[in-house]
C-alpha cells in the first residue's frame, strides 16, 4: 500500500524525513518496500494556458498551439494530442527540461514548424497508466481553471509528495489504512493523534421505506447499507485525484472516487451501487445459485461457483461481495440515487472467490486480512457526508442493517515479571502499561499483573505473546539488551544426504556443468514427460497462480529444457545446466503425492570450445555417458554401474538412450531428447539424465576411494578379433576383465571396423589389455600366460577369431 508523507503528516506532528520515517516503520512495523517522491528527477515542467490552436499545414494530426507559460511572450509549441483545445490550461515542459526516463526536451521543428517545448501527457512527467484519468488516458491532462501560468506543475498535481509504499504482511490488516498507520506512528513517536470523526447530515425520508437487506449472517457478520438522492456526477476535486493516484488508484468519478478515499483512509472497502437500476428495494446477501453469472465493472463475465458470496436483488447478482461490483448497477453520468454498501463479509469465501475468478482487488486484499469491524458504521457515515459535499446528494435518513454481529474484543493477561524476563528488560510497570495505552490497548494493573483489552481493530492480537511483541517493538527492537546464549553447545554437522547432495553439486559443476533453479510447479503435459514411475498420476494444485504452474512436477528434464529453451533464444547455444530437487509421484486413490529427491541434466552444443590446436566438437553420447560415469564414481556408490538400452521412452531417441542401473538396480536414465520434443521446446540437439538421487543417497558406498600408485613398470598387449555383430563390447570387457588374473589392470578398445574387408555378420574389435604388479616388476612370462588364457576363452565362450 502507498502512503502520502503529507497526508500522514496533516495528523502527525512529525520532524522526521520520509526515509527516515520508512526506516522507522520497517524496523518496528512493516516491512518498507520503497519511498518515492514523484517529481524527482523532473525540472521545468509548468502551467500553461492554451491561447489558440491552429492545424498543422502538413499533417493530418499535429497542432500549432500559442501557449501562455507565464512569459512576456507566448510560446508556440506544436501538439499532436487529439483533445488539445484553446482555453485549457495543460502541462508544459520548457526548453531544457527534463521528464520522464530522464528524456531532455529541446526547441525543434516539427515538420518544418518551430515548437518551443512539449505539451504532456500524465504519463509523460511518470504517471503510471493504471492511473491515469480514463478521459486523458489517450491526451494531454488538463488542469483546474484557477491555476497560474508558468507556475510549475508538481505541487498541483501532488508530485512532491513522498509516497511510501508499504508490504503489509497478512497480520497486520489494520495498516492497510491511513487511520492504521497513524495509531501506529502515534504509538512509536508517542504523539496523540486524533482521528477525523464523521457528521452527516440526513434530509430525506426514513431509509426502511427504501430499501430492504435480506443477509446471511454467516457470510456477512455485518452488513449495512446507506442512501444518497440527487446525486450530480462530476470529476472529482482535484486534491481527491492526487490521494487517489498517489495511492495507485484511477479516479473514476466523484462517488466511486470518494468510495476508494474512504477505504483508503479507514480501511473498510465500500461499494457503490445505482440504486436506480435495482430491480425492487430487496437486496440479498447469499451464495450464488447453479448457473448464476455476473459481468463485473471489468466487463468480464464470470461464471459464478455456489461457493461465491454474492449481493443480489430480487432477480439476480448484482456484484461478487468482497471483489468486485457488477457492470448492471454500475455508476454512471445518469446516475441520481447512489446506495453505499459497509460490510465485514467471511473472509474465507473472499479470498477463495478472489482466486477462483483472478481478480484480486485492493478490496478483496483487505476482506482476506480482516477490516475493523468496530469501524464499519463510520467508513459509511464518511462517505454520506462527502457524497454531501462533493456530489450535493441527500442522504437518506437512517442506515438499513442487515446484520451487526461484532466480536468481542481480546482480553489478555500477563505480568511485568514475565515481560521482563522473554525480553531481557528491566522496564517499569509504567513504562509497559503507557506502550500497551499508545497503542490504544485499554490496560487495567492489579499488583504485578495486567489485564489489557485489545482493540476489535487488532484482530491480530490473541494471546501473551502478541503482548510481547507488541511492547518490543515499541519499545524499540535496538534497545532490548544484547546478550550471548547460554548452556551445552553441541557441534554442528551435516547429514549424510546432506554432504552427499553437496558432493553432488561440487562433482558436477567439476564436470562443466552449471547449476539450474526452476520451479516445481508446471503445466500436465510437462508433467507427464519424461518419466520413471509410468503409472504415477498428476498431482493438481487447487488453486494454481496460472496455467503453467498448475501441477506438481513428476520429472526434471522438462525444466532444464525450457532453461535452455530460454538460453537458445537468446542466441546461447552452447548450454550444460544440472539440478537437484524433489519430484512428486502419486499412486491413483492416494490424495497426496510421494516425494523424491532427484539430480538431472541437460547439455547441448559444445562443452569444450574450439582452440587453436582443436577444432570444436558438438557433445555426443559417450561424452555425455562419461560425464554420468564421473559423477557416479564420485558418488562411490558400491557396485557394478551398467547402462541398457531402452527404446521404450518416447520422448527419447531410441538409439541413443540407456536406463542407467547400479547392481541391477534401475536409478535413471540418460541419452538424447527425441528431435520432435527438441523441435516442440525449439532447441537443438540435446542430451539429459535423470536419476534418483535418494536411490543413490540410500546405496552402500565405497568409503576408501584411493589405491597406491604403484612404482613398477606396466606391461601392455594388444588383441584383434573377430566376433559376431550381435556380441557387444560390454560382453568382451567383461570376459577379459574375469579371466584376465590378477595382474590385469585396464581393457580399453581403440577400434572398431565392419567395413567390406570383414566378412558379412562379423566385425572386427580390438582392445590394449594393461598388465602391473604393484608390488613387484612383472616379468614377461607371467603376462604371456594371462594374456593366453584370454585368448582361450574369447575363441570359447564368444566365438572369437584372433586375428
Amino acid at each position: 500500500m502507498k502512503i502520502s508523507y503529507n497526508w500522514i503528516k496533516e495528523y502527525l506532528n512529525l520532524d522526521v524525513s520520509a526515509v527516515d520515517l520508512a526506516e522507522k516503520i520497517e524496523r518496528t512495523s512493516v516491512e518498507v518496500d520503497s519511498v518515492v517522491t514523484p517529481s524527482d528527477g523532473l525540472k521545468k515542467i509548468v502551467v500553461g494556458h492554451v491561447l489558440s490552436v491552429q492545424a498543422h499545414p502538413d499533417s493530418d494530426h499535429l497542432h500549432i498551439c500559442e501557449i501562455d507559460v507565464g512569459d512576456d511572450e507566448p510560446s508556440q509549441i506544436v501538439c499532436g494530442a487529439p483533445n488539445i483545445a484553446a482555453g485549457q490550461n495543460v502541462i508544459v515542459a520548457l526548453p531544457g527540461s527534463r521528464i520522464a526516463d530522464n528524456v531532455k526536451i529541446k526547441r525543434s521543428k516539427m515538420r518544418g514548424v518551430e515548437s518551443d517545448g512539449m505539451v504532456c501527457a500524465l504519463q509523460e512527467i511518470g504517471f503510471p497508466e493504471e492511473v491515469v484519468p480514463k478521459d486523458y488516458v489517450d491526451g494531454i491532462y488538463v488542469l483546474p481553471a484557477d491555476v497560474q501560468p508558468g507556475a510549475p506543475v508538481f505541487d498541483l498535481l501532488g508530485m512532491n509528495d513522498s509516497l511510501i509504499d508499504l508490504d503489509v504482511t497478512p497480520n497486520r490488516g489494520d495498516m492497510l489504512s491511513l487511520n492504521g498507520t497513524l495509531r501506529d506512528l502515534a504509538a512509536i513517536y508517542d504523539q496523540p493523534v486524533t482521528l477525523d470523526t464523521p457528521h452527516v447530515i440526513e434530509a430525506g425520508d426514513a431509509i426502511d421505506t427504501q430499501l430492504s437487506l435480506h443477509v446471511d449472517d454467516s457470510l456477512a457478520p455485518q452488513y449495512r447499507m446507506r442512501l444518497v438522492r440527487d446525486i450530480k456526477i462530476a470529476p472529482s476535486p482535484m486534491w481527491l485525484q492526487i490521494h487517489l493516484w498517489n495511492a495507485g488508484l484511477r479516479p473514476i468519478n466523484n462517488v466511486v472516487d470518494i468510495t476508494n478515499y474512504v477505504m483508503l483512509k479507514y480501511g473498510q472497502p465500500l461499494h457503490a451501487f445505482d440504486y436506480g437500476k435495482f430491480s425492487g428495494q430487496d437486496v440479498y446477501v447469499r451464495t450464488a445459485q447453479a448457473g448464476e453469472t455476473l459481468t463485473t465493472l471489468d466487463e468480464n463475465d464470470h461464471e459464478l461457483d455456489p461457493s461465491d458470496i454474492v449481493i443480489a436483488d430480487s432477480q439476480a447478482p448484482i456484484a461478487l461481495a468482497g471483489v468486485m461490483g457488477g457492470l448492471s448497477t454500475a455508476i454512471s453520468d445518469q446516475t441520481v440515487t447512489v446506495a453505499v454498501e459497509a460490510a465485514v463479509f467471511e473472509h474465507d469465501h473472499i479470498r477463495k472467490a478472489a482466486q477462483r475468478h483472478h481478480l484480486h482487488t485492493d478490496a478483496s486484499q483487505r476482506f482476506e486480512r480482516g477490516v475493523n469491524q468496530a469501524g464499519v458504521q463510520d467508513a459509511l457515515d464518511a462517505a454520506a457526508q462527502m457524497l454531501t459535499e462533493l456530489a450535493a446528494g441527500t442522504v437518506q435518513t437512517g442506515t438499513a442493517v442487515g446484520s451487526n454481529h461484532q466480536p468481542e474484543p481480546a482480553v489478555i493477561s500477563l505480568t511485568l515479571t514475565h515481560v521482563n524476563a522473554v525480553l531481557g528488560t528491566e522496564l517499569t510497570m509504567d513504562q509497559v502499561s503507557h506502550i500497551l495505552e499508545t497503542l490504544g490497548f485499554t490496560v487495567k494493573v492489579t499488583g504485578d499483573e495486567l489485564t489489557v483489552t485489545v482493540p476489535i481493530r487488532r484482530n491480530d492480537i490473541h494471546i501473551p505473546a502478541d503482548l510481547l511483541e507488541e511492547i518490543a517493538r515499541i519499545y524499540g527492537y535496538d534497545n532490548l539488551p544484547v546478550t550471548l546464549p547460554t548452556g551445552r553447545m553441541t557441534q554442528g554437522r551435516l547429514t549424510p544426504a546432506q554432504r552427499l547432495m553437496r558432493a553432488t553439486r561440487k562433482s558436477l559443476e567439476g564436470l562443466g556443468l552449471n547449476q539450474a533453479i526452476s520451479y516445481a510447479l508446471t503445466t500436465e503435459d510437462k508433467a507427464k514427460m519424461f518419466l520413471t514411475h509410468p503409472d504415477s498420476q498428476v498431482t493438481k494444485l487447487a488453486w494454481p497462480m496460472s496455467v503453467d504452474h498448475a501441477v506438481l512436477r513428476m520429472n526434471m528434464v522438462t525444466g532444464l529444457l525450457d532453461d535452455i529453451a530460454y538460453n537458445t533464444a537468446r542466441k546461447v547455444k552452447d548450454v550444460a545446466l544440472y539440478e537437484q530437487g524433489r519430484v512428486f509421484y502419486r499412486q491413483d486413490g492416494q490424495d497426496r503425492p510421494a516425494e523424491e529427491e532427484h539430480i538431472a541434466g541437460a547439455i547441448t552444443g559444445q562443452l569444450v570450445p574450439a582452440a587453436w590446436n582443436q577444432p570444436a566438437q558438438d557433445v555426443d553420447f559417450y561424452q555425455w555417458k562419461g560425464i554420468v560415469a564421473a559423477y557416479l564414481q564420485d558418488m562411490a556408490v558400491k557396485g557394478d554401474v551398467t547402462y541398457e538400452p531402452n527404446t521404450e521412452m518416447p520422448e527419447m531417441h531410441p538409439g541413443r538412450t540407456a536406463d542407467i542401473l547400479i547392481h541391477g538396480h534401475k536409478i535413471g536414465f540418460m541419452g538424447q531428447v527425441h528431435p520432435t520434443i527438441a523441435k516442440r521446446f525449439k532447441i537443438g540437439a540435446t542430451y539429459v539424465f535423470d536419476l534418483n538421487l535418494q536411490a543413490i543417497i540410500d546405496m552402500p558406498k565405497q568409503e576408501n576411494q584411493y589405491d597406491v600408485i604403484s612404482r613398477y613398470p606396466t606391461i601392455t598387449r594388444d588383441i584383434a578379433m573377430l566376433v559376431d555383430d550381435a556380441v557387444t563390447n560390454e560382453q568382451v570387457v567383461a570376459l577379459i576383465e574375469r579371466r584376465g588374473g590378477a595382474y590385469l589392470q585396464s581393457v580399453k578398445l581403440f577400434d572398431v571396423y565392419d567395413g567390406v574387408k570383414v566378412p558379412k555378420g562379423k566385425k572386427s574389435l580390438a582392445y590394449t589389455l594393461t598388465y602391473q604388479d604393484k608390488h613387484a616388476t612383472l616379468v614377461d612370462d607371467a603376462v604371456t600366460q594371462a594374456f593366453e588364457k584370454v585368448t582361450k576363452r574369447l575363441q570359447d565362450e564368444l566365438g572369437a577369431e584372433i586375428r
